[in-house]
Formats: structure tokens, C-alpha cells, sequence
């Protein structure tokens, strides 16, 4: 659905911007798989639950931001 949006091509920047947010993650070394982009409408509820319990998953797998600094 890249490109497939109601704003035009506001999915296709949001994919580059998702992009650079995940290069900079890299930079301060972190993961990059902490951002992720799933495209789907409205009408997809399952779809939409399905990515939120599988970015739950996968931040839970890298866990503890690693920079984060605890007093």
C-alpha cells in the first residue's frame, strides 16, 4: 500500500522518515528494529492488532534501552 494513501504520499514520506529515524538509532547504537512501519488501512483491525502484539515481541526481545541512564 506504499503510495496507496489519503493524504497523497504521506505513507511514502513517513517511510523515509522511519528510514532516517532507524539510521540515527544505529548512530547512538541502538537497534534499529525499535522503529518499525506497517502499512495497513483503517479497516484492518486484525492486521493492526497482529503488529502491535509483534512490536510488543520484538521490543521486549532487545530489551532495556541500554543508553538510558539510571540514578
Amino acid at each position: 500500500m506504499p503510495g496507496d494513501c489519503h493524504y497523497l504520499e504521506g505513507n511514502v514520506n513517513a517511510r523515509r522518515r522511519v528510514d532516517r529515524v532507524k539510521e540515527l538509532l544505529q548512530e547512538i547504537g541502538l537497534e534499529s528494529d525499535r522503529v518499525q512501519m506497517f502499512h495497513m488501512s483503517s479497516a484492518m483491525a486484525d492486521a493492526f492488532a497482529n503488529a502491535a502484539t509483534d512490536m510488543t515481541e520484538a521490543v521486549a526481545k532487545l530489551g532495556p534501552n541500554p543508553l538510558r541512564i539510571t540514578s
